[in-house]
């Protein structure tokens, strides 16, 4: 017997544990976590530390919903999994996103299906658009900053998303910003994100009970949201102007699958710009808040990045995503038996690569607890030890799009406004569904330059 035969499985603790169960959930921004109000946390992922500790960068544990997972922090093993096929490792197959953001989205569907989706959505959010989009973004920082009150300490979540979201509806959705459909995607598209968030993987309670219960709520808004897109997608199909505009609707109304030479569906478009909104308006906003909670604690970066440049900003958007990743980690499911490592893992194992750890590790980033964006000054990231955006065919297709937001609104947010330092203790870690914010909201306190 050689040794893959006689051990499948590395090293971990051999009873399932609620312990398991919630790092199963962090590592995977999973909403099995649980519901409103869940708990504050002083880390994402608990007891992980100590796991890796005693079993080492790859280890097994059982979960109460998954079963089999093998949890991984070893770069070269990271790289094994996102290089994989999209035959042998599987995202989507047993996804919580498909209840919530349809059967089309990039996050609920595997294989061939899934590379000629990616086609069609990945040119939109890349490239020259970017500076088109780039205006847009500015814009609707400078409309909500106009509103944030001076000298008294307020909440900057909730304005981030309200930034974010609006740029989405432009930028993305090809709205007017003013007129009454961005009026109604903009009552319908929250509350549909954040249910849908919460009950995504739980799908015992996706039962519409009637307008109050929480499913029928999400049902009702995500109605509302496709009349929306719905009235978009017609507007841009009778556009003579269609060819010349830049929003990413309109780009993937003239998408073609590369198959059969057909267009996209309706139901296609509906469900891959709830997957860009629902991975790209919260996650960003809370990036976002992290970066105010982070800056006031650190005066002298503060000041460095006032006076500094793109470059010293991109480094500090690295920073931020290494020291308070939203989503910590990312997953896949064997469906065909995969070589890892030492290990021949068996169809039905779930493998949960952890940000926490990587991110966490003084062997691969150095004295890993103090904030230092001077770390990436000039180089970028490590892409099998940096992982805020997942790897490999699966990494988010709208990375640079986050990126580009996350830039323009810390540049347009530091040139009008002093932030005010602080010495008050970090704010600790809550769970919202899907993204890990700061408990208190990432409170800031601002005086006008």
């Amino acid at each position: 017997m050689t040794a893959l035969e006689t051990d499948p499985l590395p090293p971990g603790p051999p009873v399932p544990s609620a312990l398991h169960g919630l790092i199963a959930g962090a590592v995977l921004g999973a909403s099995s976590l649980g519901l409103p109000g869940a708990p504050v946390l002083r880390s994402p992922v608990p007891g992980v530390h100590a796991l890796r500790r005693r079993y080492g960068d790859v280890f097994a544990v059982n979960l109460p919903a998954l079963g089999r997972a093998v949890v991984v922090a070893d770069p070269a093993l990271i790289k094994q999994v996102f290089a994989a096929d999209e035959d042998t490792l599987h995202f989507g197959e047993g996804s919580p996103f498909g209840s919530t953001l349809g059967p089309h989205s990039l996050l609920a569907i595997d294989g061939a299906e899934h590379i000629e989706h990616r086609k069609l959505v990945m040119p939109p959010l890349h490239g020259e658009r970017m500076r088109a989009y780039e205006s847009i973004v500015e814009q609707e920082t400078m409309r909500e900053i106009e509103t944030w009150p001076e000298a008294r300490r307020f909440r900057t979540l909730e304005p981030f998303m309200r930034i974010t979201l609006n740029a989405i509806i432009r930028a993305v959705f090809g709205a007017d910003g003013d007129g009454p459909l961005a009026a109604e995607l903009r009552r319908a598209m929250p509350k549909m994100v954040a249910i849908g968030a919460r009950l995504g993987a739980l799908p015992f309670l996706q039962r519409d009970l009637g307008p109050r219960s929480p499913w029928g709520q999400f049902v009702r808004q995500r109605r509302r949201f496709e009349w929306g897109v719905n009235a978009l997608i017609d507007a841009a199909r009778r556009d003579p102007d269609l060819e010349r505009r830049e929003d990413v609707l309109a780009l993937l109304c003239q998408a073609c699958h590369e198959s059969d030479g057909s267009p996209m569906t309706d139901a296609e478009i509906h469900d891959e710009l709830a997957t860009m909104l629902a991975a790209g308006h919260e996650t960003t906003a809370t990036t976002l808040a992290w970066a105010v909670e982070r800056l006031r604690r650190h005066p002298r970066v503060l000041a460095g990045l006032a006076e500094g440049g793109a470059e010293l900003r991109t480094a500090t958007i690295y920073e931020l995503q290494r020291v308070r990743p939203v989503v910590p980690g990312t997953g896949r499911l064997v469906v065909k038996p995969f070589r890892l490592g030492p290990y021949l893992l068996e169809p039905g194992t779930a493998i949960l690569i952890s940000a926490t750890l990587t991110h966490e590790d003084p062997r691969l980033f150095e004295n890993p607890e103090r904030f230092d964006p001077n770390r990436f000054l000039g180089k970028r990231p490590d892409p099998f030890a940096w992982v805020p955006f997942g790897g490999g065919r699966r990494r988010c297709p709208g990375a640079a799009f986050a990126h580009m937001e996350m830039d323009v609104v810390l540049r347009t947010l530091l040139a009008r406004l002093e932030l005010e330092p602080t010495d008050e203790p970090d704010e600790t870690w809550a769970f919202r569904g899907v993204t890990f914010a700061p408990a208190r909201g990432g409170l800031a306190v601002v005086r006008r330059r």
